[in-house]
């Protein structure tokens, strides 16, 4: 039994590390995937876990990035340096929406959207965004940003401000950021490296919070955190999201350089429209 619950979490681990990069939705899939494959676990340890593991998916861009982020890189000049903590600010200013809009917001919206019709409809919405800005939606005069150099405050705090409508179910923080990025001037390459920049604080703080608010009601009912079995469950779901999200990411960068996201975009429509029909046969 146990074999079975850990070959379950590293199926869990995989949709993880593929869906959290591509802007295809992380929650429309684990929806699904719910209804199909549950975890021998309690519901509130599963509800952490699906945060958790995103840590693993967050250290294969710390691993894939880190001399393009670590400023203290003895092989970089100082000029080098400057442009790294000049990109980690823009970085934590892009995320300075998400951290106070989605504080306030990230439970109440748990709690009334969290819902297949929400998730169906950013899927479809999101999916057709997708497709209108491939063909020509944005404006032609918008002059195109191709490296992280040449991004302004301005536009790091537009494409944050993007990232805060990833708080409703279904969106896709990946699918938000790249298509705020493309609506703003940024190449596809730039879009989708910024955003997986953006998520490292991002997910690092909404990890750090589900693993409080868990820590609290296990204390408060005078249980352990984690069980021997759990902890081998939370261990074997990050590593399983790591080495995936470094396969994916990699995919995701050359993907990006030589074709356009209208796939993902008809892949969100079709997903949506099963999820809206699964349901909808269930009588739900």
């Amino acid at each position: 039994m146990e074999i079975f619950e850990w070959l379950k979490t590293v199926f869990l681990g995989i949709v993880e590390g593929i869906t959290e990069w591509l802007p295809i939705s992380s929650t429309g899939h684990m929806i699904l995937v719910d209804e199909f494959l549950h975890l021998n676990v309690s519901e509130e340890f599963m509800n952490m876990f699906r945060y958790v593991i995103q840590l693993g998916a967050i250290l294969a861009v710390v691993v894939l990035f880190f001399h393009k982020l670590n400023p203290f890189s003895p092989k970089k000049t100082r000029t080098e340096k400057r442009g790294t903590w000049n990109l980690w600010g823009k970085v934590i200013v892009a995320c300075i929406p998400s951290a106070v809009i989605g504080l306030l917001l990230n439970d109440w919206m748990d709690e009334h959207l969290m819902n297949y019709w929400v998730v169906a409809a950013a899927l479809i919405v999101y999916g057709v965004l997708f497709l209108f800005v491939e063909r020509g939606g944005t404006s032609a005069h918008i002059r195109r940003i191709e490296r992280e150099e040449d991004l302004s405050y301005r536009t790091a705090l537009l494409i944050g401000l993007f990232q805060v409508l990833s708080i409703v179910p279904g969106t896709s923080r990946s699918g938000s950021t790249i298509l705020g990025g493309i609506f703003l001037g940024c190449s596809r390459s730039l879009a989708a490296e910024f955003s997986f920049f953006l998520a490292i604080p991002t997910m690092v703080g909404v990890s750090i919070l589900k693993v409080g608010k868990y820590a609290m009601v296990q204390l408060s009912a005078g249980l352990p955190l984690f069980t021997a079995q759990e902890g081998i469950i939370l261990a074997l779901g990050m590593v399983t999201a790591f080495v995936v999200s470094l396969l994916v990411i990699r995919f995701l960068m050359d993907f990006v350089r030589r074709h356009d996201f209208k796939a993902f975009g008809w892949y969100r429509i079709a997903l949506g429209a099963v999820v809206l029909g699964y349901f909808l046969i269930l009588g739900r």
